[in-house]
């Protein structure tokens, strides 16, 4: 996995800063100037797990809305079952349709965290698969860029990935709402 310590999660977080206010970030650019970096959960380690898929035999073809009305189309490629303060959590894993390979999967998700701490329509976490083995590390939860700017189509959660649970982990909400 890309982050397992302290020092990487750092590192990987000033450099994400350090985006946000180039040319390429998502931020408009009234915003850069007074931009003082993004603001974040204590790296969690009770949240990083190795997890068995479950696979989604029939890989259904799930129709995401997005922020702006359309639509993106993923297939399930299966489910990962993990643990959080004593409660039994699921989520199903995705990959663009057609891509069922993959070795990254894409993990749209709200969690009671969403309109509160974290960003309201919910947040991403891609995690890496290997042999059916994924490495879930809820630390680099992030918002997607509809949480920065409106004119972008941002996939919403499917039902299925609302957790009743707060995952205490990764980006919280940007702007006034800052902790």
């Amino acid at each position: 996995m890309r982050h397992t310590s302290v020092m990487d999660l750092t590192a990987f977080r000033l450099e994400k800063d350090q985006f946000f206010v180039s040319r390429h970030s998502p931020l408009p650019n009234s915003l850069k100037a007074d931009f003082k970096g993004l603001q974040y959960f204590g790296e969690n380690t009770a949240l990083r797990f190795s997890l068995l898929l479950e696979p989604d035999i029939n890989q259904e073809v799930t129709i995401m809305q997005t922020s702006n009305g359309s639509e993106r189309v993923y297939q399930r490629l299966g489910w990962i079952t993990f643990p959080v303060k004593g409660s039994v959590c699921r989520l199903a894993l995705f990959v663009p349709e057609g891509q069922l390979e993959a070795t990254e999967v894409f993990i749209p998700f709200r969690d009671s965290t969403s309109g509160n701490q974290t960003y309201g329509a919910g947040r991403y976490l891609e995690a890496e698969i290997q042999h059916n083995i994924v490495q879930l590390d809820f630390n680099l939860a992030y918002n997607p860029y509809c949480a920065y700017a409106d004119g972008w189509a941002c996939p919403v959660p499917p039902l299925e990935n609302w957790l009743q649970v707060a995952i205490e982990a990764g980006e919280k909400t940007f702007g006034v709402h800052h902790d």
